[in-house]
C-alpha cells in the first residue's frame, strides 16, 4: 500500500539554524533517502519551496480568487514529502519515525486512496 509521508516544520525555526545545523539536516535526509531507495520503499518525494512562495487558489460561485500565501497560516508547515510503499500503517509509521524531521518537526502519515476509473 503506498503512503505520503507529509514532513512539517517551522520555518522560522529553521532559519534560526546554524549553516553547521542546517547541513547536518540536509545531510541526514540524505542518508535516509539512499536508505529508503536502497530497502525499494522509495516511490517518490520532494522538498518543497518556503511558504513566502505559495500561492492558494479558490473558486466560489464561478469566480477564481488567488491569494499569496499558504491556506492556513500555522505554526510548522509543509516542508516536503515522501511517496513510500509500506505493508501496513505500523510499517509507514516505522518509515516515518525515521525522517530526520520527525526530531524537530511532525510527519503526517496518510494512506493513498486508489481510485478505479
Amino acid at each position: 500500500m503506498e503512503y505520503v509521508l507529509l514532513i512539517y516544520s517551522s520555518e522560522a525555526d529553521g532559519k534560526k539554524m546554524s549553516a553547521a545545523e542546517q547541513s547536518e539536516i540536509f545531510q541526514g535526509y540524505m542518508t535516509f533517502t539512499q536508505d529508503l531507495t536502497k530497502s525499494g520503499k522509495n516511490k517518490g518525494g520532494n522538498a518543497l519551496e518556503q511558504t513566502t512562495t505559495a500561492t492558494t487558489v479558490r473558486v466560489r460561485n464561478g469566480k477564481t480568487a488567488v491569494t499569496d500565501g499558504p491556506f492556513a497560516e500555522t505554526k510548522e508547515q509543509l516542508g516536503g514529502y515522501y511517496l513510500v510503499e509500506a505493508k501496513d500503517l505500523d510499517e509507514a509509521i516505522s518509515i516515518a519515525s525515521r525522517i530526520p524531521g520527525a526530531k524537530h518537526g511532525s510527519i503526517e502519515v496518510r494512506p493513498v486512496r486508489k481510485i478505479n476509473m
